[in-house]
């Protein structure tokens, strides 16, 4: 039986070419594009549980509001991990993390430079699965001034040698690490991808009492099935225990007193797996990603999907009138209507396997320019996904169910008298059906349109925007302060270049990775209008050099001695003082632990700009006069740039530098911030241009049938008269009033996605309503030229050979 009912489909298949084709190629696509899809997805989904512990480890978190400025720090203080160890038995383990720069590596006659170290506790390898190749996780870092690597540094460092027991330099100092451990890489999917683990023990930030400052990231590990909800309840406490007090003596004002200015602050809970994609904190240790995104693909995954059944659908129901004398035949010959859906099921599964043949080969294709747009590395590995080939089988079973389904049951409903004698209709109801199918498909790609001109305009406005500084032809030289003493030659030299205009020392950039340093101030001596700030430390050539303009006062001037104690504030930070334009005279002060009062003098206000994404609103800011050589800012003039940088290269190897001169460009730097946007704004056009081509394909066959069941009446049509124009518009005029009534419903449902996405920028564009009309417009273009070529053909055809035929 079913031997019999695969020749039939196959050959029906073969028989059928053209409708064949654009099922197969529409379903391929349209699997391909959900296979690429769930892999990302899975991907993301997947972030932090490597971990065997990942169901119970939560970070804790800092939030608060101060003035009517946000607080949301991933990092707390440094006594809250066994502040809560302690405090709470639920609490089985704790452990930090903390970030410990750039360093510089020694060993021996060999520097290395490496993007970033940190510091942890002891016990951080029982809370991570991060699996030792070499030595114990339990004992490696107990000791102070030792250090665990990952497999890739020791190869790099060591080669083939044994590095156990090696000593490496940090930075110049005189103590040298021991290294007491090799563990496997870290897993892409973390939220912390590091590779040198010095201990906590030898440092002694890590010791300190103070809850006034938050350089620690803190994780905790619940005892099995406890809800992190009841702890989180329990941390106001902590709070009252502990900052209360500290607050008190640091800033003489009570937290009580603290709270009534409608300021408030707290400890909160994350759970690990959630900090990928749901974590909003500031000072995260790699981009997080974004679970909007992963809910649009997954939509559009979906709907590509819908789209390529549909065409199947439409196509097999469309041209039910070839196979209705089929069926008659076989339901004369004892044929019952069951077996008939399962024939005609199998010939969608059949389908539906070659198309999923066809995606597997489409996959693999495009997987590495997927992997190149979205920064992943994504595999369709059978070997290390097990699950996949079973997911695929069943994946190609249920496409090919939901494909074939109502196509099965239509054709086989047909009544074998009224089809023997031809008198075979389509029906009221077929008509509806397939006329609302294609609604839907112009539905999704009039969303896709709308939603992909969006992202494009604002990421042009944020292109575009007005910054408040200057970031062409700006130059930053990073790891300045590898040079020492040097340092300042080498700014000299730059300084005297003629294609220099000027040069500025500092590591807090506007864009890109930046120093950042949070500072608690409060106006005029009064503690109680505390205010959070950033704070950048900068010389007197920061503001000209990234040509930020003073509102009010003046900049800093090696002419006043005094400074030391100047404070430039931006326009924002005026207003959170209350001050707007008269703050100049005015003093901010700033207490330590210890409550040592630091008190600076207001002497110029910048206009406000941008120093952090477009996501997030201006804050305020304060600047202080200090030395700081975490980059050199260059203010390049002049179109030799190229030259400028080999002479830059050539000053700074003369000055012995031990790592290879590095820079970037502030524009650069900039565009970098948004990359993620772009990226996205590209794999969201290609998903649309992909979704309406598998749209189009379907209306094209269906064109193509229409053409055939209607070429007697075209050809009556030309022989009284009618225009190869007015033909067309015939073939045409259903489809186009079906974009339309497309249109209708999709616009406002456009308008609310794309409106809901632009939120999350503070600054962005308006949807202008020429969006929409660009859209229909585009709709019914893109369906016109899908639908001409194969009306044009048909109205042009001889109507004597299509009466004859017919």
């Amino acid at each position: 039986m079913f031997k019999n009912y695969f020749k039939i489909a196959l050959r029906n298949l073969l028989r059928h070419k053209s409708f064949s084709a654009i099922n197969i190629l529409g379903l391929s696509i349209g699997i391909a594009t959900c296979l690429i899809i769930m892999l990302f997805v899975q991907n993301e989904l997947s972030y932090d549980r490597y971990n065997k512990k990942a169901d119970r480890i939560v970070r804790v978190v800092f939030k608060g509001t101060v003035q009517g400025n946000e607080m949301k720090e991933a990092s707390v203080m440094p006594p809250v991990a066994q502040a809560l160890r302690t405090e709470f038995p639920e609490v089985q383990e704790a452990t930090r993390l903390s970030r410990g720069g750039v360093p510089r590596i020694t060993i021996g006659e060999k520097v290395f430079r490496e993007d970033e170290m940190v510091f942890v506790d002891s016990n951080f390898f029982q809370v991570f699965t991060l699996p030792f190749v070499k030595g114990d996780s339990k004992s490696a870092l107990i000791e102070p001034n030792t250090i665990v690597i990952s497999k890739a540094i020791a190869e790099k460092y060591f080669g083939k040698d044994d590095p156990m027991g090696k000593l490496i330099v940090l930075n110049d100092e005189k103590a040298s690490y021991k290294i007491t451990g090799v563990m496997d890489n870290i897993p892409v999917n973390s939220h912390f991808r590091y590779d040198l683990f010095a201990s906590m023990a030898g440092l002694e930030e890590s010791r300190s009492p103070s809850w006034m400052t938050s350089n620690f990231f803190t994780y905790l590990v619940l005892q099995p099935g406890y809800d992190y909800y009841k702890l989180e309840a329990k941390l106001p406490g902590v709070v009252e225990r502990h900052i209360g007090p500290q607050m008190l003596e640091s800033m003489g004002i009570t937290l009580a007193e603290f709270r009534k200015k409608g300021n408030d602050l707290g400890f909160f809970l994350q759970p690990v797996t959630s900090i990928h994609l749901h974590s909003d904190m500031q000072s995260e240790m790699s981009p997080p990603g974004d679970l909007r995104y992963v809910y649009i693909f997954s939509v559009i995954a979906l709907f590509m999907l819908a789209i390529a059944c549909i065409n199947f659908m439409n196509l097999s129901t469309a041209s039910a009138s070839k196979r209705a004398r089929e069926v008659g035949i076989r339901k004369v010959l004892g044929s019952v209507r069951f077996d008939l859906i399962r024939q005609f099921l199998l010939e969608s599964i059949l389908l539906t396997c070659l198309a999923l043949l066809l995606s597997i080969v489409l996959v693999y294709i495009a997987l590495p320019f997927f992997n190149q747009l979205s920064g992943k590395n994504l595999s369709m590995d059978f070997s290390t996904h097990p699950w996949f080939l079973p997911t695929l089988l069943i994946f190609g079973l249920v496409t090919g169910v939901l494909a074939g389904g109502y196509p099965a049951f239509f054709l086989s409903s047909f009544k074998p008298v009224a089809v023997l004698k031809g008198r075979l209709t389509a029906g009221r109801k077929s008509i509806s059906l397939r006329s609302g199918l294609v609604v839907f498909q112009f539905f999704i790609s009039i969303i896709l349109i709308v939603g992909t001109t969006v992202v494009y305009k604002q990421l042009a406005y944020i292109q575009h925007k007005k910054l408040g500084y200057d970031k062409d032809q700006v130059i930053v030289v990073q790891d300045v302060g590898w040079l020492g003493q040097n340092a300042d030659v080498f700014r000299a030299q730059l300084s005297q270049d003629p294609r220099v205009m000027s040069v500025s020392s500092s590591g807090y950039l506007p864009a890109g990775p930046s120093n950042d340093n949070n500072f608690f101030v409060f106006a005029d001596n009064n503690s109680s209008q505390l205010v959070k700030t950033l704070r950048y430390e900068v010389d007197e050539m920061y503001l000209p050099t990234l040509g930020i303009n003073l509102a009010a006062g003046r900049n800093f001037s090696k002419e006043f001695g005094t400074d030391s104690s100047g404070i430039i504030i931006n326009e924002t930070a005026a207003k959170a003082f209350g001050w707007n334009e008269n703050a100049l005279g005015h003093t901010l002060s700033h207490s330590d632990k210890h409550g040592v009062n630091d008190v600076y003098h207001v002497v110029g206000i910048v206009k406000d700009f941008h120093f952090r994404s477009l996501h997030e609103r201006i804050s305020p800011l304060v600047m202080v006069l200090q030395k700081n050589y975490g980059a050199l800012i260059v203010k390049a003039k002049g179109r030799d740039i190229t030259g400028l940088l080999a002479t830059m290269k050539k000053e700074w190897t003369a000055l012995h530098a031990e790592i290879p001169f590095s820079y970037s460009f502030l524009d650069d730097r900039f565009n970098n911030m948004y990359a993620g946007e772009q990226k996205t704004g590209i794999i969201l056009a290609i998903f649309a241009g992909l979704t309406i081509f598998v749209a189009c394909l379907g209306l094209f066959g269906l064109v193509t049938f229409m053409a055939e069941q209607r070429t007697k009446e075209i050809g009556i049509r030309k022989v009284l008269g009618a225009s190869v124009t007015g033909v067309v518009k015939l073939l045409s005029r259903d489809f186009i009033k079906l974009v339309l009534i497309a249109f209708v419903i999709a616009a406002p449902i456009a308008w609310f996605i794309m409106n809901k996405w632009l939120q999350d920028f503070a600054y962005r564009i308006n949807i202008s309503w020429w969006v929409f009309v660009v859209a229909a417009i585009f709709a019914i273009v893109i369906t016109l030229i899908t639908i001409s070529f194969r009306a044009i053909r048909a109205a042009v055809a001889n109507p004597v050979e299509s009466l004859r035929n017919n």
